[in-house]
């Protein structure tokens, strides 16, 4: 890593750092409070936490592996499903510690690097499969937006947030089409040299193209919606076991912005931006913010630690598995991919 990295990075967290500081003096927050709502935190509701982190991760990888396994050439070697899915805690920890746009692609292409072109394959399939995830919070921050606009609650933002799923599920097939004819037209129109044009030929053949067929799309919208509702769940798993009133609604209708607002930051884990987003979004939909900033503080503190302890007990059960593989094939025997 070079000087000029280490010093953004140590920018980027400063900033981040100075964000909270503000945060904490501008809303005249407790210190104590948050440790007082801390220490409500059972093991049960963390071990909770802790699984649904699971959960999300689960999704992540059915994701990533669907992409992976159009984008696997036969030269390329398969991994095994324990292995994306450590891979996939490992990421969502990374993207604590680096900035969120970061963490998950370094670890898949790290962990692709010795399994046939890791940058396509590790880096190329996580942008493709989080471009849905982005998707997700888009259609749900319209939702969002129509229920602030007209002063809605629980149920015009649940029946918005269906009703645009169900659009998107339905114009899968024409936009796909479409994006397929003009991928079909740029290439005819490209020069045959250059990095352009053979680019746009190999998106636009059948085997590039693969990857926007209707039904690859669909599937990867679905697991994310379904992604997107579990994140939902962590946070309001935190607001209970920390005792902080906030409705699940209320939570749900300000996570879209809370992670487009993570997605263009640039501290790492998008600490500060997170909670300034959460508080301001939770407030206009009626949560105060004496209730949303102390949660959003020890939100971070909770779901850091249970990302991590996550990550931890993936990384220990992936080096346990190849272990077991390696005495099994030590031993003659075979081991189950």
């Amino acid at each position: 890593m070079t000087i000029r990295r280490v010093l953004l990075l140590l920018s980027s967290t400063l900033l981040g750092v100075v964000l909270i500081v503000l945060l904490i003096r501008g809303n005249k927050v407790d210190i104590a409070q948050i440790w007082r709502q801390l220490q409500k935190v059972s093991w049960i509701n963390f071990g909770t936490l802790v699984a649904l982190n699971g959960a999300v991760a689960y999704l992540s990888t059915e994701k990533w592996r669907c992409v992976d396994s159009r984008l696997r050439r036969p030269t390329d070697s398969k991994p095994r499903w324990r292995e994306s899915f450590a891979l996939t805690g490992i990421g969502m920890a990374l993207g604590l510690v680096l900035p969120v746009q970061l963490g998950m692609v370094t670890a898949r292409t790290i962990g692709t690097f010795f399994r046939g072109r890791a940058l396509p394959r590790g880096a190329g399939g996580t942008l493709f499969e989080q471009s849905f995830d982005l998707l997700t919070v888009l259609v749900f921050t319209i939702a969002s937006a129509i229920t602030l606009l007209f002063k809605g609650k629980a149920f015009m933002w649940t029946g918005c947030a269906a009703a645009l799923s169900c659009l998107v599920l339905i114009a899968a097939v024409p936009t796909v089409r479409l994006i397929g004819l003009l991928l079909f037209y740029l290439a005819k129109v490209a020069p045959k040299n250059g990095r352009v044009g053979p680019a746009l030929r190999s998106l636009s053949d059948q085997q590039g193209f693969i990857l926007l067929s209707a039904g690859i799309c669909r599937r990867l919208f679905v697991l994310s919606v379904i992604r997107f509702g579990v994140v939902v769940l962590m946070a309001y798993q935190t607001a209970y076991a920390t005792g902080a009133k906030i409705p699940l609604w209320h939570l749900a209708a300000a996570a879209p912005l809370v992670t487009i607002a993570a997605a263009v930051a640039i501290t790492p884990g998008a600490l500060g931006i997170s909670e300034f987003t959460f508080a301001s979004v939770l407030t206009l939909f009626g949560t105060p913010l004496s209730v949303s900033v102390p949660w959003t503080l020890a939100y971070r503190v909770l779901g850091t630690a249970a990302c991590f302890s996550f990550a931890i007990l993936s990384a220990i059960g992936l080096v346990v598995e190849r272990a077991a593989v390696a005495l099994v094939q030590g031993n003659g025997g075979t081991a189950a991919l």
